[in-house]
């Protein structure tokens, strides 16, 4: 039963996935739509994500995310699933080069499982991305091989050590980074975590937010809820947080990078939600976006979405 089950998703997707690719063939030749196969990539679109400046580097202010890559619905298990069997290597590669002629040209990259192999196949036929790269554990391995642009703090982590009375970690690996050579960053769910180590003063270069914040306490949890619970707390996203979190990303002059702008796919106006973004931010911030173009072409989407609200500001 099980095995028959994961034969149909997989089918399912892998159909869909297809017929989601005819179906805008036509409409995107010249607009940059998915290949037919990396070995002929069509010329770059018109559409171009607008720039900022990060660092040393222009960088696109639309960034590929990883979540979707590799099964991270932050929904259910079911499309967490969905997500892994439609996201083959072959599928992972192809996004990254339609974002290349958009003008994304920046990737949230997760070192984690598939994460390397992925990108080196990626690089391996001709794709360019600047890196701004989750640091999970020792990333001195991974600094060195691949020379990111940047690397923060994972979020989650951040946010455990926050609970925990444990930020002097976290300062610490931020330390150790930088003696790497790249530039250095706090990622986190909780703005009372960039407000804290602005405060301090931390040698550090940039903040990732998540928009809301689903990394709250059981004890949170009942004090937000009147004293109610929900199922999946980690995955309750309510919707005064954004405000909160774009709130302190625009009081600290250091580029910031919002995440899950979409409530991981729970907004019903995603026009809406991407203006709320970038009205809210500061010009030297950006986005990460989760990209699942299993049923339309998610890419071309954002990125013309992108682009009318950059440009017409």
């Amino acid at each position: 039963m099980a095995d028959t089950r994961r034969n149909f998703l997989h089918s399912a997707a892998a159909a869909a996935g297809l017929a989601g690719v005819a179906a805008t063939a036509a409409e995107t030749r010249d607009q940059g739509g998915p290949p037919q196969s990396t070995a002929s990539p069509r010329p770059a679109s018109q559409v171009q994500v607008p720039k900022m400046r990060f660092g040393n580097a222009e960088i696109s202010r639309l960034i590929c995310g990883c979540n979707t890559f590799y099964g991270f619905a932050h929904f259910n298990q079911t499309l967490g699933t969905v997500m892994r069997e439609y996201f083959t290597a072959e599928r992972v590669c192809e996004v990254l080069h339609q974002c290349n002629r958009f003008g994304i040209d920046t990737f949230n990259y997760y070192p984690g499982g598939r994460g390397q192999p992925d990108l080196e196949r990626f690089l391996a036929e001709g794709g360019k991305m600047h890196l701004v790269a989750q640091g999970m554990g020792d990333p001195s391995a991974f600094v060195k091989a691949f020379q990111p642009l940047a690397v923060y703090h994972h979020g989650e982590t951040t946010d455990k050590a926050f609970q925990n009375g444990a930020m002097d970690e976290v300062r610490e690996w931020c330390k150790k980074l930088r003696d790497l050579g790249t530039m250095v960053g706090v990622g986190t769910h909780k703005p009372e975590v960039i407000a804290m180590v602005e405060e301090q003063g931390w040698d550090v270069d940039f903040y990732a937010g998540c928009v809301y914040n689903r990394t709250r306490s059981t004890a949170e949890w009942k004090q937000v809820l009147n004293g109610e619970l929900v199922e999946m707390q980690g995955d309750c996203y309510l919707q005064s947080d954004p405000a909160r979190m774009y709130k302190v990303m625009r009081t600290t002059r250091k580029p910031c990078f919002a995440f899950k702008i979409l409530a991981a796919g729970r907004v019903t106006n995603a026009d809406q939600a991407f203006r709320t973004a970038y009205e809210s931010i500061k010009p030297t911030d950006g986005v990460f976006i989760g990209l699942f173009p299993r049923a339309k072409d998610e890419v071309r989407e954002n990125a013309e979405r992108v682009h009318r609200i950059l440009a017409g500001a």
